[in-house]
């Protein structure tokens, strides 16, 4: 039997991975802090990465394949020392936003990544991603794989990223949405399905090396119709002009009082990155409609007027639309 050791494994993605795997019949456990519980059938190890000793029960083990998605270079490395020896091969999920440039569109992965940070500088999350790869390749060597997700999209994403627009045409109905400019903006988004397959996929390959797992490239005013469309909207889309969200506290891409998925213009390196090896390596990407329509029906289940991680409260945006006038 195949054994399975998920570094996390409660969250969104990685519970999938765990289901993934457990669907293939292997032996799965979970390294977490026991704040979620593990899919049904995997075993839970409650465990806090950041204490000494976080490894020592499983360090003793022996595994055919470890999967990490932290965000915490230090978190990383202390994981690849301790349990580095004790498996065939290691996936770790890293982002597409290690990548130095964004204004290359269609680069793949050889395009280069940030540049470590010099002493005194404050670490952001492309750099922790970008250090933990290093991490990785310098303790698996070749017995590793380094997958590099875009956006990832789907039912349970907590972020509330690409739910906010399938969500938000559903709750205004006939009335009106607000809507960014979208002239040379672009998205692209992978469905948290299929990358779960693709790197259950390669763990059992198992595969080693670096690969964007990244979806087609959508023009942002198509992915607001298509999510529209999905959502039986039949209101105005009224759009604003930048300067004008931006002065109006509106945000870019994610977190509160923002427009999701909108970028600055000049960022096609964000929503273009080449997935070629990614698709002959087998990579599923669904429809973007499909996405949708999976993400519509979550949405309807958690509540299309919640609170959201994510985007304009539907007051926060009759209330722009009335300053629009």
């Amino acid at each position: 039997m195949t054994d399975v050791l998920i570094l996390g494994g409660t969250g969104w993605l990685g519970a999938r991975i765990a289901e993934r795997w457990l669907d293939r019949g292997a032996r799965v456990t979970c390294l977490a802090r026991g704040t979620s519980p593990a899919p049904e059938g995997a075993r839970l190890i409650a465990g806090d990465r950041a204490a000494d000793g976080a490894y020592d029960a499983v360090a003793p083990m022996e595994w055919d394949e470890i999967v990490d998605v932290s965000s915490d270079a230090a978190h990383v490395a202390s994981a690849v020392g301790a349990l580095a020896t004790q498996t065939r091969h290691w996936t770790f999920v890293s982002s597409i936003s290690v990548y130095a440039d964004a204004d290359a569109a269609g680069a793949d992965e050889s395009a280069p990544v940030v540049a470590p940070l010099e002493p005194g500088q404050e670490s952001d999350y492309p750099h922790e991603k970008a250090a933990a790869e290093e991490a990785v390749r310098a303790a698996l060597g070749h017995r590793a794989a380094i997958v590099r997700p875009g956006l990832i999209a789907g039912p349970g994403d907590g972020s509330d990223r690409f739910g906010y627009w399938v969500a938000r045409f559903a709750l205004a109905g006939r009335e009106s949405v607000l809507v960014p400019p979208t002239d040379g903006r672009g998205v692209s988004v992978i469905d948290v399905d299929d990358l779960a397959d693709f790197i259950t996929a390669i763990g059992e390959a198992p595969w080693t090396g670096v690969v964007n797992a990244v979806g087609d490239p959508h023009p942002l005013a198509d992915v607001l119709a298509q999510a529209r469309e999905v959502a039986g909207h039949t209101g105005l889309m009224v759009d604003a002009a930048e300067e004008w969200l931006l002065d109006h506290g509106v945000s870019y891409w994610s977190g509160p009082r923002s427009l999701p998925l909108w970028l600055p213009r000049g960022m096609p390196g964000m929503w273009s990155r080449s997935h070629a090896a990614y698709t002959i390596l087998g990579g599923r990407l669904r429809p973007l409609r499909a996405t949708l329509e999976r993400t519509l029906a979550a949405e309807r289940r958690a509540g299309l007027d919640r609170d959201r991680r994510s985007g304009l409260s539907r007051r926060e945006e009759l209330a722009l639309l009335a300053a629009l006038g």
